[in-house]
Order: structure tokens, then C-alpha cells, then sequence
């Protein structure tokens, strides 16, 4: 594959920001005390008065947020996706989605690709955590662009909103011509053997492993499954239908994650055979981003590995 440029999804969610700021005078940025990290710092360069910085309480942020949006403001409150999604739990769930509000959520720094930060502040959990709640939608892009479309249609959809968005630089795989549709996946390659699910910085190595895949003589589909709830049932249905065999690949652990949320779907309307392939069980380490996706087993590699044996189970029954 070409050499990709590399922006952290992260950044797409500011420049949307911006976008929005620019167009919408109803949205206010909310920060718990990460303004740079999560790049809200650049929304409150051109509008300051419309940014707002509770310091680090995470609860206090969401009851804000629901303060606003109950005057008719659209919030985006922003952190850490693990402190975002964590500390402040109870109040997403009571304040935010059982009152059905239109609160925004953009937890950053999602996944083991935080690297030297540590288990501490790797969210691994918060998909499970997010989509488990009624109301919630909740996004995962997978590159920059992809980012920014997203921010601006979480400000256009009712409703409570989760983006999980990563910290270090992701390969471009998108373009701005691309439609972007909350509940619709993206199918980037098609073939019949195996369909690869996969959201944020999993797609590009799920695009790799179909290079390697093409090269072992194994046709897959890969789907870019950027948006984890409402599901987009129909294109797994059809894609078991279609290959008879599904890998989900995911920077987040097994449980409660993007695999389980295909399984639950397909075992009910269509099951084949299902490899997962996430976090097994077990916190963050820290390290460089790239030796821990080796170390976790997150790379194409892997990919490769869970399709093949996928369809070699296929083939047996």
C-alpha cells in the first residue's frame, strides 16, 4: 500500500469543531482541563467566549453539558476518552442519555495507541461502556477526515453522542468527497471468502491484511464499521450471508466491544464462523504505539492469521 499521510483523528475532531463554531453560534465546547490535548484549544482561539473550562472533574462536565443543552445549546464536552467515558459514567448515563439531551462526548486518546501513557490512560473499555446505554450513539472514526465529518454530523443528530478519537497520527484512508452517515458502513473492499469489520486506526491494517490476504490467494471484504451504535445490521447480515465467514478487529478489548456488538446481531438473523480480534482480557501497557499492537496482537499480521483460520473452518464444516 502507498505511504499514507498521517494525522491523528483527534485533529479532524478540531477542525470540525471549528467548522461547526463558524456555522452554528449554539455550540459551546466544554473541557476538563485537556483544552490542547483534545484540540478544543483550537475552537477557543476563535471563540473563546464559548469555550468553558470546569479543571479536572469529568462529572461536573457532563452536568454542564446537560445545562446546556437543556437552554438549547449543543455541547461537546471534551477529554480523555477513559476519564471521559469513566469518572463521569453515572452522569452521562442519568443526565445525559436517560434524559435523551443533545450532549456530545469526544473522549480522546482512545485505545493502546496512547503508548508511553499507560494502562492509566489507555481506554480499552469505552465502547463496551458507551453502547450499552439507551439513547447513545456512539462513533469511531477512522481517520482524520473521517473525524470531522463526524463531529459535524454528531452536532446535526439529536441526541446523545459518543466519538472515540485517538491521539497519535493515523494513516489518511478517506476522502472528502466520501459520504459519511451516522449508522452506515463503508464497504472499502469486496470479496467473498471473509468480511473483515473494523473501526478507527484497525482499519488501515485491516487494509493492509487484505493485500497479504489478495497474495495468499483469499478474497475478503473489508468494512469500515465507524459507527458502533445504531449498528448497521444489514451490512453484517449481508456480508455473512455473502462470505460465510466474519473477522471483527478492534483497539479496544473483546468484551462488550465492536465484535460482541456484530455477534449479537448476526448469531440471531445469519451465524457463520466469527473470529475477534481486540484486547484479551487484560489493562493497557506501556510503550511505543506500534510495539504494542505488535505485543497486544493487533496488527495485519494478526488480521491475516484470524481470516485464514476463519476460512479454514468455513471450508470444514
Amino acid at each position: 500500500m502507498t505511504q499514507k499521510k498521517m494525522i491523528s483523528t483527534r485533529d479532524g475532531f478540531g477542525k470540525g469543531l471549528v467548522e461547526l463554531g463558524r456555522k452554528n453560534k449554539n455550540i459551546v465546547v466544554l473541557s476538563a482541563d485537556l483544552t490542547d490535548s483534545t484540540r478544543a484549544g483550537w475552537f477557543q482561539k476563535e471563540f473563546p467566549e464559548r469555550l468553558f473550562n470546569l479543571g479536572v472533574a469529568e462529572q461536573d462536565m457532563i452536568g454542564t453539558a446537560a445545562g446546556f443543552a437543556l437552554s438549547g445549546k449543543i455541547p461537546f464536552a471534551c477529554s480523555f476518552g477513559v476519564f471521559a467515558s469513566g469518572r463521569a459514567w453515572d452522569q452521562i448515563r442519568v443526565s445525559a442519555a436517560y434524559m435523551n439531551l443533545n450532549v456530545k462526548i469526544a473522549g480522546t486518546h482512545g485505545g493502546i495507541s496512547v503508548g508511553p501513557d499507560g494502562a492509566t490512560h489507555q481506554a480499552i473499555e469505552e465502547i463496551a461502556l458507551m453502547r450499552i446505554l439507551p439513547n447513545m450513539k456512539v462513533i469511531v472514526p477512522c481517520d482524520a477526515i473521517e473525524a470531522q465529518k463526524a463531529t459535524i454530523k454528531a452536532a446535526e443528530t439529536q441526541g446523545p453522542v459518543y466519538l472515540r478519537l485517538g491521539r497519535s497520527g493515523s494513516p489518511v484512508i478517506t476522502t472528502e468527497k466520501e459520504e459519511f452517515v451516522i449508522g452506515k458502513a463503508n464497504v472499502l473492499k469486496k470479496g467473498k471468502d471473509v468480511a473483515i469489520f473494523a473501526c478507527g486506526h484497525m482499519v488501515y491494517e485491516s487494509l493492509l491484511a487484505w493485500e497479504e490476504l489478495q497474495k495468499q490467494g483469499i478474497s475478503a471484504t473489508v468494512i469500515n464499521l465507524h459507527t458502533i451504535k445504531p449498528l448497521d445490521s444489514a451490512a453484517i447480515i449481508r456480508a455473512a450471508k455473502e462470505t460465510g465467514a466474519i473477522v471483527s478487529v478492534e483497539e479496544h478489548t473483546l468484551a462488550g466491544g465492536v465484535g460482541s456488538a456484530i455477534a449479537e446481531v448476526m448469531i440471531q438473523k445469519h451465524p457463520v464462523i466469527m473470529k475477534m480480534v481486540g484486547v484479551k482480557d487484560r489493562f493497557g501497557e506501556s510503550g511505543d504505539p506500534e510495539a504494542l499492537y505488535k505485543f497486544f496482537g493487533l496488527t495485519a499480521k494478526d488480521i491475516v492469521k484470524a481470516a485464514k483460520q476463519a476460512v479454514k473452518e468455513k471450508i470444514k464444516r
